[in-house]
């Protein structure tokens, strides 16, 4: 496929599904009562905020055609989010999640049908040739017939030369089976270009508890040339080719909902990449993009002027500190 066929930003693969967040602060579901349904997860919210970003995205994903599937079609399309690689399929029910309302790490219990049930035959070459960044999940991979098609369209994007960007949000809850997880997650590093793990997703896929710089060393181990790791309160670290980069301090927000904040940081990263920026920028960039989200309940706004937020970079880089060692 020529440059100019090239049409896509970046192309989501994994779970669209229901988050039903809890409309009042709950540390746990036990204490939750209402819930408000949004569109859902990490794939799909990546490529609604790529969008809202002013990227062009695409998801590839299935859900059931009932009334939960038609309102994740219409939220996607509204946001301008491609969904010609959206399966509708009269064979399963839409996946669902509920989630707290907390501005810590949100209580969930999944009720999973659709999302796993993409199949491998389902993957279109065409999709991953459109795009330059192909993104995936660890939650679409515990599952088969999903993990399959995970595994090819990856496969396919590294073998086509695209960025192909992972997120190691491993949750026990989600992929009880621990060495199965390890053995499936360190496979699909092989294609990796760019991960983004967080301090407590690292903490859950490795088992252990070490300094960031190693954690950011067992990343590179298993192949990928960038390596992000938030850390919350404490900043976020960058790393190339095994080289860290450099720390970003964590600006003090008053948090009021974190849900999601992970998709707005990194979807902003990846835009910011794409539009050219030192892997210093992006970072200072996806900083003012979770501000953004965690400063609010719900999404982030229908619009976003990334121009004026990249005037802003410049004077904030003093907070990036390349000789940063904890």
């Amino acid at each position: 496929m020529t440059a100019s066929n090239i049409d896509l930003d970046l192309l989501a693969i994994g779970e669209t599904l229901i988050d039903f967040i809890s409309t009042e602060p709950a540390e746990s579901l036990r204490e939750a009562t209402t819930f408000r349904r949004y569109l859902g997860g990490s794939p799909a919210n990546i490529a609604v905020n790529v969008s809202k970003l002013g990227g062009r995205s695409a998801i590839l994903s299935k859900t059931g055609i009932g009334a939960f599937g038609q309102f994740l079609k219409a939220e996607l399309q509204y946001h301008g989010v491609n969904t010609d690689y959206l399966i509708m399929d009269h064979r399963v029910h839409t996946s669902f999640i509920f989630v707290s309302q907390t501005s810590g790490t949100p209580d969930f219990e999944a009720s999973r049908n659709g999302d796993y049930k993409l199949t491998l035959e389902e993957v279109p070459e065409e999709a991953i040739a459109r795009a330059k960044v192909v993104h995936a999940s660890t939650f679409s991979l515990s599952r088969e017939p999903c993990r399959s098609a995970v595994q090819k369209a990856l496969q396919l994007a590294s073998e086509q030369g695209k960025i192909v960007s992972f997120d190691p949000n491993y949750s026990p809850v989600i992929w009880p089976d621990y060495q199965e997880a390890q053995t499936i997650i360190r496979n699909i590093y092989r294609y990796a270009t760019i991960t983004k793990p967080s301090l407590d997703d690292a903490h859950r896929l490795f088992s252990s508890n070490e300094r960031p710089e190693t954690y950011i060393e067992m990343f590179h181990e298993l192949g990928p040339r960038i390596v992000v790791l938030t850390m919350g309160k404490d900043g976020s670290l960058i790393s190339e080719d095994g080289h860290l980069l450099g720390h970003l301090s964590a600006r003090p927000i008053q948090v009021v909902d974190a849900t999601g904040a992970g998709d707005s940081f990194w979807a902003a990263f990846l835009v910011a990449m794409l539009d050219g920026h030192s892997l210093k920028d992006c970072l200072l960039f996806a900083r003012e993009i979770v501000e953004m989200k965690l400063s609010r309940i719900g999404p982030l706004p229908a619009a976003i002027d990334r121009a004026e937020i990249y005037s802003r970079l410049t004077k904030a880089a003093a907070d990036f500190n390349a000789n940063w060692h904890k």
